[in-house]
């Protein structure tokens, strides 16, 4: 009878087991995006320059550059909309961006905004933010070149 038992045991002890190697697996998480899916899925607009020590410079920077909407395709295209104040000469048409150095720096064709170059440092870049920094020279009253951050959001 203690045979029967334990062997009854055992059988049960197996199933079990399959039935919990078998359940389903943790693995319905979502797969996180792409820094590719992230730029594209959206359009993005200025929301604030912040300099270092300077803290927030966003009123040192045109108005004609603030309401511009950012469109990143992920075939490498972009397009800069001017919106309702427009740069004279005119920042709006179409663009080319790449990722660079390991997907740590933007680089795009035309100015996205006054100062700098065309390659930006990536510092964030999530659902909501993309956030991109360069050494700039600020105009008067600053006359400093400084490590500025672009915040551009949904």
């Amino acid at each position: 009878m203690k045979k029967v038992l334990s062997l009854a045991t055992l059988v049960l002890l197996s199933i079990s087991l399959a039935f919990v190697a078998c359940s389903k697996d943790d693995d319905d998480s979502p797969v996180p995006k792409t820094k590719t899916e992230l730029i594209a899925q959206s359009t993005w607009k200025f929301d604030k320059a912040t300099a270092g020590l300077y803290g927030d410079i966003s009123a040192y920077i045109d108005a004609c550059y603030k309401d511009n909407i950012f469109t990143f395709q992920s075939n490498g295209n972009g397009n800069v909309n001017e919106a309702t104040v427009i740069c004279s000469p005119t920042t709006a048409g179409n663009f080319t961006w790449s990722f660079q150095s390991n997907e740590t720096v933007l680089n795009v064709s035309a100015s996205l905004l006054p100062t700098g170059s065309n390659n930006f440092n990536i510092v964030t870049l999530n659902e909501t933010n993309l956030v991109l920094s360069q050494n700039v020279t600020l105009p008067a009253p600053i006359n400093q070149t400084v490590l500025v951050e672009f915040t551009l959001k949904h």
